[in-house]
């Protein structure tokens, strides 16, 4: 017979899942209201879209446009705990909270100097936000582009050049879990110090090297479903 403390582990971690569920549920649902409302809006940022690629003469620091996240066959370990706190400090990864450094818009190139991380998780940025999707590396959107999702609520995960390609992968595939919701995947050419991380407004998730094997998923699933829709401006 299971003792009474099993009994009340057993049933926080029914309650954690249920939770996170919830939240992919809801998720999902903002989803589909932001699909049947705001089709007029997407029709009006896509002109807009073609009218900025059009005056810069393609030179928008990305060369094309992203792919859409596919699991490729790629099978991700289960996931094992539903708390964020509990995820992170059993992969070993950083979660930290970095300070609002505001949301100007410049019509510049971004650099990481203009940021104070790297990964920057706010601050001023292009006018235009690159699009959800999968990059390949010779087509990372510009920087001040990629900061521009954040503020409206993307999850962006980012890798070093030079990672395993079997790694990236996986991390495609992790895209993929939520059909690329409101999420971007690219590789980050800026000199960043961890080999994989997660970032949204304010919120940053760091993992090393040695810090990508299978505890890291649910400290990328748990990031997700606590941050994505989170930033201060809502665009589908």
């Amino acid at each position: 017979m299971a003792s009474r403390q099993e009994e009340k582990e057993a049933r926080r971690k029914a309650r954690l899942e249920q939770e996170a569920k919830e939240r992919r549920q809801a998720s999902r649902q903002k989803r589909l209201q932001f699909v049947l409302g705001g089709v007029l809006a997407v029709g009006i940022v896509a002109a807009v879209v073609i009218v900025l690629i059009g005056n810069s003469g393609g030179d928008d620091g990305g060369g094309g446009g992203p792919q859409t996240a596919s699991s490729s066959g790629v099978t991700l370990p289960a996931q094992e705990v539903a708390d964020l706190q509990d995820a992170v400090k059993a992969s070993g990864c950083t979660l930290t909270h970095p300070g609002d450094e505001g949301r100007g818009h410049e019509s510049k190139q971004f650099t990481e100097a203009d940021y104070n991380t790297n990964p920057p998780t706010s601050g001023a940025h292009f006018p235009q936000w690159a699009q959800d999707g999968v990059y390949e590396p010779k087509n990372t959107p510009d920087l001040g582009q990629l900061v521009h999702t954040l503020e409206h609520g993307r999850i962006n995960i980012q890798y070093k050049p030079g990672t395993d390609p079997e790694l990236v992968k996986k991390l495609e595939a992790f895209v993929a879990e939520n059909d690329g919701y409101h999420m971007l995947l690219y590789q980050n050419p800026t000199g960043m110090k961890p080999q994989v991380a997660a970032t949204t407004w304010t919120q940053s998730l760091t993992c090393n090297a040695n810090q990508t094997g299978d505890a890291m998923w649910d400290a990328l699933r748990t990031f997700r479903d606590r941050y994505i829709d989170t930033g201060p401006e809502r665009v589908p």
